[in-house]
C-alpha cells in the first residue's frame, strides 16, 4: 500500500525528494562529502564502498526495526563506518602533518539534549563509542587527547596501537599534500589551502517512539597541524539533535563551525517552521558557500522527512526508503561511475 501511495504522490508532484513515508522509523547515513571523482572511481571500489554503506544501514535498521532507540541505531551505524578503510574515520582516517591519526567524534540524543564528544584521540578504535561514554558515564560533554584516552581506559574501553588506523592510501594522500605544500609559497598556500578531500561519517535516526539522534566521526583533514579540530566533535556545528530535527555534517570544518551549521538547520525547523529540506538546503547551499566553504549534511525531522544536500563532487550516503529498503548513492545524479 505504501508503494502505491508514494507512486501516486510522486506522479502528482506532491512528494519532495528525500521525504520518507515510513511511520515506523527512519535512518540516514553519510560517509563524507567530497567523494572520489567519478573518473578515479573504479567499479571494484564503488562496489566495496556501497557494500560498507549497506552494512552500516543494516546495523542501524536491525536496531530500529526491533524497537530500539535512535541513539543505539546511530551508534551502531557509525561503528561500521569507522571500521571500514574507505571513509575518513576510524580505520580509514587521514593523517596529520606528522603522519599520525587524530580522531574526533560526537553524539547527541534529541529527546534529552544530552551529548558527548571526543577530540584528538589516537588509540580509540571506535571514537563514537567513547563519545557516547562521555555522555553517559561522565559529567562532561567533551574530552580531548590523552585525557579522553585515560577516561576510556578507566571505563574499560580497549585501546589499540596507533598503527591500526594507518593505511597505505592515506599515507600516499599525505605525501601528495606535503609535496604540493612544498611547491607553494606561503602566500599561495594561504590563498589556495582548501581541502582537496573532505570526509567524515555520520548517521541520523528516528525511532518508533519518535526519538531523534545524531552521530558524527572523523579523522579530520589530511596534513592538519597544531592539534587542529574541525566541526565533527562540536555540538551545534557538526552534530545536533533535538525534538524536531537531527543533523550530521560533513565538510570544511572551519566554516561549519563559524556557521553553527547543525544547530542552525534545527533552529530554522523549530523556530521558523521551515521544512527539513528548505532549512538544510539554505544553510548548506547558500550560507556556507557565501563564507567560502563547502560540504554537505544529512538532516532528519521528527515526521520522517529527510534531506541530503551537498555542493561537492559527491557525497557517500545511504537511507531507508519508504518501503523499508536500504538505498545508497554517491554522485549528485544518482548514477554509478
Amino acid at each position: 500500500m505504501r508503494h502505491f501511495l508514494a507512486a501516486a504522490l510522486a506522479a502528482a508532484g506532491l512528494l519532495e525528494p528525500g521525504v520518507s513515508l515510513s511511520a515506523d522509523y527512519s535512518l540516514v547515513i553519510h560517509g563524507g562529502a567530497g567523494a572520489m571523482p567519478r573518473a578515479e572511481m573504479t567499479a571494484a571500489r564503488e562496489r566495496d564502498v556501497r557494500a560498507a554503506l549497506e552494512e552500516s544501514l543494516k546495523a542501524g535498521q536491525a536496531i530500529l526495526s526491533a524497537g530500539g532507540s535512535a541513539l543505539d541505531a546511530v551508534s551502531a551505524s557509525v561503528v561500521v563506518l569507522e571500521d571500514s578503510p574507505y571513509f575518513n574515520a576510524g580505520k580509514g582516517a587521514v593523517l596529520t602533518h606528522e603522519g599520525r591519526n587524530e580522531l574526533d567524534a560526537s553524539i547527541m540524543d534529541g529527546a534529552t539534549l544530552r551529548a558527548g564528544a571526543v577530540a584528538g584521540v589516537r588509540r580509540v578504535r571506535n571514537p563514537i563509542v567513547l563519545a557516547r561514554a562521555v555522555m553517559e558515564k561522565s559529567p562532561h560533554v567533551m574530552l580531548t587527547g590523552k585525557g579522553a584516552e585515560e577516561f576510556a581506559r578507566g571505563i574499560g574501553i580497549r585501546l589499540v596501537e596507533p598503527g591500526y588506523f594507518r593505511t597505505e592510501e592515506r599515507w600516499q594522500q599525505l605525501q601528495d599534500e606535503l609535496g604540493k605544500a612544498a611547491a607553494r609559497t606561503q602566500a599561495q598556500a594561504e590563498a589556495t589551502d582548501a581541502p582537496s578531500y573532505l570526509g567524515t561519517v555520520g548517521a541520523v535516526a528516528r525511532d518508533r517512539k519518535g526519538g531523534l539522534a545524531a552521530a558524527t566521526s572523523t579523522g579530520g583533514m589530511t596534513n592538519k597541524r597544531w592539534g587542529r579540530v574541525g566541526d565533527s566533535p562540536i555540538i551545534g556545528a557538526g552534530t545536533y539533535a533535538n525534538a524536531h530535527c537531527a543533523v550530521s555534517a560533513t565538510g570544511w570544518g572551519e566554516f561549519y563551525i563559524r556557521a553553527a551549521v547543525a544547530h542552525d538547520i534545527c533552529a530554522r525547523v523549530a523556530y521558523r517552521g521551515d521544512s527539513i529540506r528548505a532549512a538544510s538546503e539554505e544553510v548548506v547551499l547558500r550560507v556556507v558557500p557565501k563564507l567560502g566553504g563547502d560540504g554537505g549534511v544529512i538532516a532528519l525531522g521528527r515526521d520522517g522527512e529527510f534531506s541530503m544536500p551537498f555542493n561537492t563532487a559527491g557525497m557517500y550516503r545511504g537511507w531507508i526508503d519508504a518501503e523499508g529498503q536500504r538505498r545508497t548513492d554517491i554522485y549528485p545524479d544518482g548514477s554509478s561511475r
